[in-house]
């Protein structure tokens, strides 16, 4: 019999130590409440002897956590996770932790922090049963991922999968159970448009209107979406004007881009290159800010490789799930473009992300540790 088949998994003391992380905000703009949940993972693998380096990366972020159970150039598997979330300092006290029939809820119960929970029970109990010896695994847990983009660990991230043979990241599974192969890239952009300010009434003709030749942008950037590349563009943010009796002398838009191939990137630059050098309004400037925030996570043969062993592990285990491309965003990107193979959505079954119906499906949670258990037992020992 395997060792994942025998999974020990306290089940009571993971919904103990969930309700602990989920009651604590941990927006990733309010370092406070990442160090507090970092703090905890720490404790948790120090106490199993493992070596847990704090990166303080940044001021205006929680410490980061680079976890292994002992020294090593090379990983045999990477585990990524993140401890912040996308919500507000008082959320966790509007709507805590709860239990309710088949789904647990709270703010970032499935996003991230059930999954980095549910790699820390399994590595726990395997290390207990003399699973890791001789091996070398890495956890890295940032605390800058929502809303900032893990700008200043994707580094640190990718130096890591370089020296790594897999990555599995611990975001939650899809609703429907799938694993994530496959995410789309991201890039966003800032723009800001400069007219001429004047009175609508008294001096119309004098004004340069930056509204209006921000929404000659709007219309060229929104058709320049391609659904035949599933590249998507969306002009999310727009404010302009001061009263409604003035040509307004400033515009600004925010633009979010979705893509899997890197020359479409090239394009739609391109594009706004050209409606800048060719203004609609004369005399409006554009300024253009931003790029690419994370690089696509495309599958390689590597990546074909791992999946087929995933699914081996599951029908072993009787965990039974499909594949699923997303355009969500993740770490799994950076890991991916560094040239490791990596596979998204190793954490529990869960969904409504980001919003105040977030997660989990509580039967999921055994399920789910006993599939990560079995994949990481094969690729330490199946080699």
């Amino acid at each position: 019999m395997s060792s994942s088949s025998k999974l020990k998994f306290d089940i009571d003391l993971y919904q103990q130590e969930l309700a602990y992380l989920v009651n604590i905000d941990s927006s990733s703009s309010e370092p406070v409440g990442s160090d507090k949940v970092a703090d905890f993972f720490k404790k948790q693998y120090e106490q199993l002897g493992w070596q847990v380096e704090s990166l303080n990366l940044a001021p205006s972020i929680g410490h980061c956590l680079k976890i292994t159970n002992g020294p090593a150039s090379h990983y045999d598997v990477l585990l990524l996770a993140h401890l912040d979330t996308v919500f507000p300092l008082g959320t966790a006290a509007k709507r805590p932790f709860s239990l309710e029939g088949n789904r647990a809820m709270g703010p970032g119960v499935i996003d991230c922090k059930g999954g980095a929970l549910s790699a820390l029970h399994v590595l726990r109990a395997m290390h207990k049963q003399g699973q890791l010896k001789d091996k070398h695994i890495c956890v890295f847990l940032n605390t800058d991922h929502e809303g900032i983009g893990s700008c200043y660990s994707k580094t640190v991230n990718q130096d890591l999968s370089k020296v790594s043979d897999c990555v599995l990241v611990l975001e939650c599974a899809r609703a429907n159970g799938n694993l994530v192969y496959q995410r789309k890239g991201i890039a966003r952009y800032h723009l800001t448009v400069k007219g001429r300010s004047a009175h609508a009434g008294v001096d119309y003709e004098n004004g340069r209107n930056a509204i209006e030749e921000l929404a000659h942008w709007i219309i060229a950037l929104q058709g320049a979406t391609d659904l035949s590349k599933e590249t998507t563009v969306n002009v999310g943010l727009v404010e302009g004007g001061t009263v409604i009796n003035a040509v307004p002398g400033l515009a600004k838009a925010a633009v979010d881009v979705r893509y899997y191939d890197k020359t479409e990137i090239t394009r739609i630059e391109e594009l706004m290159e050209e409606l800048k050098a060719h203004p609609h309004v004369p005399d409006t400037q554009v300024k253009i800010e931003g790029g690419i925030t994370r690089p696509p996570m495309l599958p390689s043969e590597k990546t074909g490789q791992l999946m087929k062993l995933i699914e081996t592990q599951g029908k072993r285990v009787g965990v039974t799930f499909g594949w699923t491309a997303s355009g969500g965003g993740s770490d799994g990107s950076f890991s991916a473009d560094a040239g490791a193979p990596t596979i998204d959505g190793m954490g529990p079954i869960g969904g409504g992300a980001h919003t105040d119906g977030e997660y989990m499906e509580w039967d999921s949670v055994i399920p789910r540790a006993k599939l990560l258990n079995a994949v990481l037992e094969e690729i330490l020992h199946g080699k």
